[in-house]
């Protein structure tokens, strides 16, 4: 049990949200974006209902959304990056938010900074084995970042130990189970936030489109879903969302997988979406070309015969990648809403209604990302489990930092198979 007093401060502290809290006391809102834009946005249409004032203000945000959606693409994978990073510390730091307003009422030491230490650490282990897989030239190149890429998991495991040791010197008597319940609740974040946005930006570096077309199936189903809801909506799918029905969430599913297939067939046409993001060392800038692989080219399937006395063809020509978007933008639209689901339960326990009022008429960046990073996780094992296969550019990095008597050991070795498998040199 926790001790007395711990209940009301953590009830307090987390309903307070707005401009009154859901006990009756008024108190001052500390949002970075003021209510005060919402209702600006809600006197805009002030003959409608009030569930149609809100459709309004979804709808305009929204729009705004995707329209910032659309100009990061625009400006390139490294901008993309980083928006990816800014998204992450975000996130951490509305989940972590809830978590102080518990332990900054025992005024104990340290919580915040060891948690934005952790943070640091283990973005630090992350993107510096990417920098070491996707910049191998670049960091053998450089005498510093080659001794920093050769000891790179010893600094990263030597790092996070000094934050368990202060950790372990900050335990305060009477409060250890408190301590480590927050300890926990750090790691918890860290997994669900910081791995995830890892896997995202290793999606990024297989190409653009599989980075652009999973997030852009994960926000049609999530504006589908609600535009069915709202015109159709009849039937509550689950108590943790109840706003949630049936029609919006079967209606979602089929026109998030109709979205996939229209939006894999125009991005498939274009290299820059395709191509591995890769890095040029010669101009120390990413680059996007290459000649499109079996994926990304045009071919002509049968269509069953069951369907082909409905739609009037025998065949039809379409990119391979289409039939693999199928598996994403039904993963999008099926499994995908359990992260929203499982993010209104973590609210829920809490008794709070978003988790930031960053985004009016949204909530926080989290409440926008809640499934976003389950789908991350999938399309990463999606790719590794039936898209890519050895890479040859990796092969060779790695053959050339070798010793000289290994790299002729390994030249010979395949120059034998080579000749046993018939192939001449």
């Amino acid at each position: 049990m926790l001790q007395p007093g711990l209940g009301q401060r953590l009830e307090l502290s987390l309903r307070c949200r707005g401009d009154t809290c859901l006990d009756g006391v008024q108190r001052r809102e500390q949002s970075c974006c003021p209510a005060s834009f919402v209702s600006t946005l809600s006197n805009l249409f002030p003959s409608l209902w009030p569930r149609w004032k809100n459709w309004w203000v979804r709808g305009i945000l929204t729009l705004a959304m995707i329209t910032f959606f659309f100009i990061i693409i625009y400006l390139g994978p490294m901008v993309l990056m980083m928006i990816v990073m800014c998204v992450q510390i975000k996130c951490f730091h509305e989940i972590i938010t809830i978590g102080y307003n518990v332990y900054h009422s025992y005024d104990l030491p340290w919580f915040r900074t060891l948690s934005w230490y952790f943070l640091l650490c283990v973005n630090y282990f992350f993107y510096g084995e990417t920098v070491t897989d996707y910049f191998f030239t670049l960091v053998q190149r450089e005498e510093p970042l080659r001794i920093l890429s050769k000891y790179h998991r010893f600094i990263s495991f030597a790092l996070y130990l000094t934050g368990f040791c202060m950790f372990v010197l900050s335990l305060v008597k009477k409060h250890y189970r408190l301590q480590f319940y927050m300890f926990g609740w750090t790691h918890v974040t860290l997994l669900i936030v910081v791995t995830q946005s890892h896997l995202i930006i290793h999606n990024l570096f297989e190409g653009m489109i599989w980075f652009i077309v999973p997030i852009s199936c994960v926000i049609c189903n999530d504006i589908m879903a609600y535009m069915f809801g709202f015109f159709f909506g009849r039937t509550p799918l689950i108590k943790l969302s109840p706003k949630k029905t049936w029609e919006g969430f079967i209606g979602g599913f089929f026109a998030t997988v109709l979205f996939g297939l229209l939006l894999s067939y125009v991005m498939s046409g274009y290299r820059c979406f395709t191509c591995p993001v890769e890095f040029n060392n010669d101009t120390n800038s990413f680059t996007v070309d290459c000649e499109p692989s079996e994926l990304f080219q045009l071919q002509e399937y049968n269509i069953p015969v069951v369907l082909q006395s409905v739609v009037g063809w025998k065949t039809v020509r379409m990119y391979p990648f289409q039939i693999h978007s199928i598996a994403l933008s039904t993963f999008a639209s099926l499994i995908g809403p359990f992260g929203g689901f499982f993010a209104s339960g973590f609210k829920r326990a809490f008794k709070i209604k978003d988790f930031a009022n960053t985004i009016p008429g949204h909530g926080g960046i989290m409440d926008r990302f809640d499934c976003q990073y389950l789908m991350a996780t999938f399309v990463n094992v999606y790719i590794a489990s039936f898209i890519r296969g050895p890479n040859p550019s990796k092969l060779i990095q790695q053959f050339l930092t070798l010793r000289p008597d290994q790299q002729l050991h390994i030249f010979n070795t395949l120059k034998l198979w080579l000749k046993s498998a018939n192939l001449s040199l």
